[in-house]
């Protein structure tokens, strides 16, 4: 499955608030933009981030979407987001943050855009190479 991560450069808030932060992180990663005017992908990172917290043997979609009283395919939507940029995943109906904490879901994620950026490297070093140009 590709991995779409997106990185966004944002100061990060001045305030030190739990909500701010988490807002941060996911607008970070471009996850609470375009038409989530209610920002419901930090919603639903705050919510799985309590469930975890309350040490929840099994996070669902379904109680997120409980919670936050809004329509499981809603929250299904930015949980496939979430999943595609590698900070959570799935196992069976259960959702997981990856590394089992928040810093260490990005540290994975950290290591996932390494490999990224080498691949790009290697194949940019070599279309270098046969066009003729000159690495400085």
């Amino acid at each position: 499955m590709p991995q779409q991560i997106i990185l966004i450069n944002l100061e990060k808030p001045r305030e030190k608030k739990l909500e701010h932060d988490i807002s941060w992180l996911c607008n970070s990663f471009g996850l609470s933009s375009g038409r989530d005017t209610e920002n419901l992908a930090t919603q639903i990172v705050t919510d799985l981030l309590k469930q975890l917290a309350m040490e929840e043997e099994r996070v669902s979609s379904d109680k997120i979407a409980e919670d936050l009283d809004v329509t499981p395919s809603r929250v299904n939507h930015h949980v496939r987001n979430l999943i595609n940029t590698g900070l959570l995943y799935r196992d069976r109906r259960a959702l997981y943050l990856r590394g089992g904490s928040l810093k260490a879901a990005v540290r994975e994620m950290r290591k996932d855009s390494d490999r990224i950026f080498d691949e790009l490297e290697e194949i940019a070093e070599e279309i270098d190479r046969q066009m003729g140009l000159k690495n400085r």
